[in-house]
């Protein structure tokens, strides 16, 4: 899917040219700069508003996990507890870019947002991510009384490649039976490995395109890559199963490469009669509220899914007796 600049909304036009100028595509090589680009520079990130906090708690392997707390410096009673996982087409990235949407959240209704430093794929493939969510998840629920958190409310989210791991966590979850999940936000999910869509074929778009979708699932995958036996764990659109997942908000672009795959997740969240509410925007690439914060789409996309938030906090509820 070729995207001309003069299909990409005005208010974000100028930042995509810029970037298009500056990094055209994500390699293997520019994957690996920006991981330490972003652990060197977000790193230890924190804002005013919030109670920023961190802990080290058992990981996979007997190793020492990083996770990031952002809540409310004035909890009012348990709130719901939020595990949210970094985009960065899982090579890139640290908790602490969560925490604008830490912040978003609790404006509307307040929420612990648990955040693990899960290990990236240029320091190894998968399972590594989702094992380290999966913990992080546990650890969640397992302390959610000195966390203040509603342990009936766990949510999970992210954007990008942590919506990808939200997806799969969610699967995991569901079958591995040790959590119930009350809602995920899987914010423009990277889903599918096998790239074959229309709009993550020859997709030229600003910040993510097809040549960077493509070194970042081989990184990833690893010996996996461009096989037929990944695991739904690992790219979730080739789950075949999705009864008794949470129900779901999500948005996407519609210029960007992981548009159909995340229309297909809805579809088949649907399908399966799972609740799922869901915004495509029009003229917007890759992350765009992120990139461009300040702009009207960014803020109508950030309005809608804390509104979906809101709902969710007075809706869903999943007991934790299993």
């Amino acid at each position: 899917m070729r995207v001309k600049i003069s299909a990409v909304n005005k208010e974000l036009r100028t930042s995509g040219r810029i970037f298009k100028l500056l990094n055209p595509t994500f390699t293997e090589s520019r994957i690996r700069l920006f991981a330490r680009l972003t652990r060197k520079f977000l790193r230890g990130k924190t804002d005013k508003s919030l109670y920023c906090s961190e802990q080290w708690i058992l990981g996979d392997d007997n190793s020492q996990m990083r996770v990031c707390i952002f809540k409310s410096k004035e909890l009012l009673g348990k709130v719901p507890g939020i595990l949210w996982l970094h985009g960065g087409g899982y090579g890139i990235g640290v908790p602490e870019q969560g925490i604008g949407m830490a912040r978003a959240f609790n404006q509307k209704k307040q929420c612990v947002m648990v955040a693990p430093d899960y290990r990236l794929s240029v320091d190894a493939p998968y399972p590594a991510a989702i094992d380290d969510c999966y913990i992080a998840l546990l650890w969640m629920k397992n302390n959610a009384e000195s966390l203040g958190i509603n342990d009936s409310q766990i949510f999970i989210g992210g954007d990008s490649a942590g919506g990808g791991l939200t997806a799969a966590v969610s699967l995991y979850a569901r079958d591995k039976k040790e959590v119930n999940i009350a809602f995920q936000m899987p914010l423009y999910p990277m889903l599918d490995d096998r790239m074959l869509t229309e709009s993550a074929t020859d997709n030229n778009s600003p910040i993510w395109n097809s040549k960077s979708n493509y070194y970042a699932w081989k990184l990833y995958l690893g010996e996996l890559f461009g096989k037929d036996i990944v695991p739904e764990y690992a790219a979730p659109a080739r789950a075949t199963n999705y009864i008794n997942l949470p129900p779901a908000a999500t948005f996407i672009g519609d210029l960007e490469p992981f548009r159909d795959e995340t229309i297909l997740y809805v579809e088949n969240l649907r399908n399966a009669g799972v609740n799922v509410s869901f915004r495509i925007f029009e003229g917007c690439y890759h992350a765009f509220e992120q990139v461009c914060p300040k702009a009207e789409i960014s803020k109508s996309a950030i309005e809608f899914i804390t509104t979906e938030y809101e709902y969710a906090v007075k809706n869903y509820f999943a007991d934790q007796t299993i």
